[in-house]
């Protein structure tokens, strides 16, 4: 029985980069599927339903006026840094953290390219007060930056 080679941080990027990116466009598959009762939004519970909408914009509807092209070729770029930065990492938690971020991008980048925005369908709200809709690729860019935060800060303890 030959010993197992260790695996590289780059290796936990790549499988968190592949389950954030086709997590985000199975949901969003799922949601266009179900686009005719989903456009005037489904309450699951209080404070949380399912609508959907397609943002041609970056976070919060921000440069809606922006060409896709050049919201992509940004993204692509971004993208190109986090793999650099996912190659160099030391530590697997941050190469894991890259990782959930370049899938996230990349899982928006294929919506732009696609159908000209991104499908956003995740509706919280309070009240009349609703959070900005949003998808799995946005939750995986969220975590992977939370783990890159906070992961220092616990190795410090």
């Amino acid at each position: 029985m030959g010993m197992r080679k260790p695996r590289t941080p780059f290796v936990f990027a790549a499988y968190a980069a592949v389950f954030a990116l086709t997590l985000d466009q199975a949901t969003k598959a799922i949601a266009i599927a179900h686009r005719d009762s989903l456009t005037d939004g489904v309450a699951v519970f209080s404070g949380f339903s399912l609508v959907l909408h397609r943002n041609t914009g970056v976070s919060f509807g921000m440069f809606g006026n922006t060409p896709a092209f050049a919201l992509v070729a940004l993204a692509l770029t971004i993208c190109a840094w986090l793999v650099n930065l996912a190659f160099r990492a030391k530590r697997k938690g941050d190469a894991t953290a890259y990782g959930l971020i370049l899938g996230g991008g990349l899982g928006n980048v294929v919506d732009r390219v696609r159908l000209g925005g991104v499908t956003d369908f995740l509706d919280f709200y309070v009240g009349a007060s609703h959070w900005p809709a949003f998808n799995l690729a946005d939750t995986a860019i969220f975590c992977g930056v939370v783990i890159l935060v906070v992961g220092p800060l616990l190795d410090r303890k």
